[in-house]
């Protein structure tokens, strides 16, 4: 998407990045995770041993968003700067930014799913940030429509998979797509799809949701039929998922799938081969062939971590830590893949280790929105070996932040 007037849409910065490169170290390098890359990605002191995953922590696309941000600043320093919703997903940054006076527009649910933004309070002489995650095609309108400057840092990664969602949809393909309809992200890619006359999208939040698709599709080709009543039941569990008159039984037999950049790999791909099967169960390899699209859309940013961290995780380890947003997706997948193989503690920051009380602050994976408090959950003697990776939302800072904290438990300083 881009604006009609090339005065008012920028997508590629200001060219300032030598003006706020300093700024950008001072508030997010870190000297232990540096000291960590020159030691094998290994500390150990004292019995304790940190093992540091080779890929971590912010990505490009997160960089070019943070930096453009402060470019933006930079270049109008007496403008007033709006960001639509959080720039990525780290409390830090985000206040961060407020401090740099920008303010963030705060997500209004009752707007509806595909506005969910109110614009009236900016004005035509404003300058509006869109995050890293995107804008829906019906916010993206309403900005262009104030006229206002527009510094679109949408990471490239989220707009291959538009392309696709909007290639579905021009060729009467529904777009289905992995990810969390309530995601920044999502919605802004399944608006692609309505960008088109009759585009189509529905949303699946993991393999139990796509094998409630894959059962309607096996309906469609038996001799009743879903019914009205399934039909019913179907709408109803996907209401928040599917766009403006979505009728399963015509919109499930041409589907295309696609995937928020920031799940689970593997996952998203299975879900891919479960639609597919269910299609040539259905009607055929033939019409499968014919009516059936799918493509890895996960970013290599997501890939790289979640790879990284599968290799960890064939390490002797007793424990992992995974820092991030309780709402980063992708943080939320890697907690995943770590539970799997050993106890893990998702946190946001170093703060949620508490070293007086030898307790963590944590998010359980699978927990969707409560926290746990766990008590002596790093041993108070003997060797430990722990495991620690970052979300792409994630600053070095924090991570050595938590690398002393996670020492301090056991008493020890570490100096680098």
């Amino acid at each position: 998407m881009s604006a009609s007037s090339p005065d008012t849409y920028f997508r590629k910065g200001f060219g300032l990045r030598s003006e706020v490169q300093d700024a950008l170290d001072a508030d997010y390098a870190g000297r232990i995770v540096d000291e960590l890359r020159a030691r094998d990605f290994t500390l150990s002191a004292g019995g304790v041993t940190v093992r540091l995953a080779r890929e971590f922590g912010f990505c490009y696309g997160v960089e070019r968003a943070v930096e453009y941000a402060y470019q933006t600043r930079q270049k109008f320093p007496d403008r007033r700067v709006v960001l639509v919703g959080e720039i990525i997903h780290n409390p830090h940054v985000n206040e961060r930014l407020r401090q740099m006076r920008i303010s963030i527009l705060t997500p209004i649910d009752s707007l509806g799913s595909d506005a969910r933004f109110d614009y009236s309070i900016v004005r035509h002489d404003d300058v509006v940030i869109l995050p890293a995650f995107g804008v829906t095609v019906r916010d993206f309108q309403a900005l262009s429509a104030i006229g206002c400057v527009v510094v679109d840092t949408t990471c490239g990664s989220v707009l291959n998979v538009w392309k696709r969602v909007e290639g579905y949809a021009r060729e009467g393909f529904t777009a289905l797509i992995h990810g969390k309809a309530y995601h920044e992200e999502t919605r802004a890619t399944a608006s692609q799809a309505q960008r088109f006359e009759g585009g189509q999208y529905l949303v699946v939040r993991d393999m139990e949701e796509a094998r409630a698709v894959c059962e309607y599709i096996a309906l469609l080709a038996s001799d009743e039929g879903p019914g009205s009543e399934r039909r019913s039941a179907f709408l109803s569990r996907f209401a928040h998922a599917a766009g403006h008159d979505f009728d399963p039984d015509r919109h499930l037999r041409r589907v295309g799938v696609a995937n928020q950049t920031t799940m689970l790999a593997r996952e998203s791909l299975a879900i891919g081969e479960e639609i597919g099967r269910a299609m040539a169960a259905a009607f055929g390899d033939e019409y499968r062939r014919a009516n059936f699209r799918t493509f890895d859309t996960i970013c290599s940013a997501t890939q790289d971590r979640q790879d990284a961290v599968s290799e960890l995780l064939k390490e002797p380890l007793d424990l992992m830590v995974v820092i991030g947003g309780f709402n980063s997706s992708n943080t939320i997948s890697l907690a995943a893949l770590c539970a799997e193989r050993v106890p893990t503690y998702h946190i946001e920051d170093a703060g949620d280790i508490d070293v007086e009380h030898r307790q963590v602050r944590h998010r359980p994976a699978g927990a969707r929105s409560s926290e746990a408090i766990a008590r002596d959950w790093l041993p108070a003697a003997g060797d430990v070996r722990i495991g620690l990776t970052a979300g792409a939302s994630t600053p070095n800072n924090r991570i050595g932040d938590t690398v002393m904290r996670i020492f301090a438990t056991r008493g020890i300083a570490i100096a680098v």
